[in-house]
């Protein structure tokens, strides 16, 4: 056979390219540990990457649900992953837990008057987010419990729907042939077709021609009247300063007047006098009075003595002419 007939090499070249590689299994041995420790470095590289090694701080988020959250997403802050989610546990009270892993040289963006929401919206998932009015309030401390506000697109679609439904159904009936709009753009119609009359707007105000004809004729007649009035003050203008120079005039009644007055002070003047006269008349004539008075009131107490004595004299003889009763006269007369 053919294959009998091959040459068969020699021995020693074979032993020339099989000759064995020096310290091959420490190279391999190498070869392996070179390859864990790049393996390993890359792996720490990717932890040191990832933050693993960074201090953090834990931040527990409350939320109704945990809907679209999972192990690993970022709280952002202004677009930038400020925190991790770490775990996500139910509560005892049925809220949802949410612990947040925060990197301490980014927790100086969180402050005690931060607000934490959680968005999600019609397109693209779910996002945990930070926002911090005022970065001059004390930080976040650690292990702080918070509210998480829902900002959920999608629970507002009913409501919408309804809303959008009302207000189509108000459009409809607003459109309508015998809607209220209709029948106002119907007067706005009429409004203007009069007011393309011969009195325009004045016309169509005042609903018809006729009626702006009776408004001009009295606005005429108004007119009229006041060119009258104006020439009756003008009369009234002259007659007053007529009456002004007569009044007020040299010669007129203010100045008699005054002349009057000046004669009437001198009249008083005089009467002053002569009251002045009167009074020390009556002065006199009052203390000559007084001493009337009291030359009277003497001798009324005189009187009275004298009546006094007479009814002791006329007791006295009425005694004696009833002790004695003598004939005679008993008549006593008074000087």
């Amino acid at each position: 056979m053919d294959t009998d007939n091959k040459a068969v090499p020699a021995p020693e070249a074979v032993s020339a390219t099989s000759a064995p590689i020096r310290h091959l299994e420490l190279k391999a041995v190498l070869l392996i540990v070179l390859t864990v420790v790049l393996m390993g470095g890359f792996l720490l590289y990717v932890f040191y990457a990832r933050g693993a090694f960074d201090s953090t701080q834990r931040l527990v988020l409350m939320a109704d649900d945990s809907e679209g959250v999972y192990v690993g997403m970022d709280l952002t802050f202004s677009g930038f992953p400020v925190g991790r989610v770490r775990r996500i546990e139910l509560g005892e009270d049925g809220k949802v837990r949410i612990d947040v892993d925060v990197p301490t040289r980014d927790a100086r963006w969180l402050r005690v008057s931060s607000v934490f929401t959680m968005e999600r919206g019609l397109v693209g998932g779910t996002r945990l987010r930070a926002f911090t009015g005022d970065l001059s309030a004390p930080p976040l401390p650690d292990g702080t419990v918070r509210a998480v506000l829902r900002g959920d697109a999608t629970e507002e679609l009913p409501r919408l729907l309804s809303s959008m439904k009302t207000i189509l159904a108000n459009i409809e009936q607003m459109t309508a042939p015998d809607s209220h709009i209709n029948a106002s753009l119907g007067n706005v119609h009429t409004l203007t077709e009069r007011m393309n009359g011969r009195y325009g707007a004045l016309g169509g105000l005042l609903g018809g021609e006729e009626n702006a004809r009776k408004v001009i004729a009295s606005i005429d007649r108004a007119n009229a009247l006041l060119g009258s009035l104006s020439g009756v003050t003008a009369r009234l203008d002259r007659t007053l300063e007529k009456t002004d120079q007569r009044v007020f005039g040299a010669g007129g009644m203010m100045d008699e007047a005054q002349k009057a007055a000046v004669q009437l002070n001198a009249a008083l003047g005089e009467a002053r006098e002569s009251l002045k006269k009167a009074d020390a008349v009556l002065a006199e004539a009052q203390k000559i009075a007084s001493n009337t008075r009291v030359a009277s009131e003497d001798l009324g107490v005189l009187r009275a003595e004298v009546e006094a004595s007479l009814r002791r004299a006329g007791q006295l003889i009425q005694e004696i002419n009833r002790k004695w009763p003598f004939a005679r006269d008993t008549e006593m007369k008074l000087p």
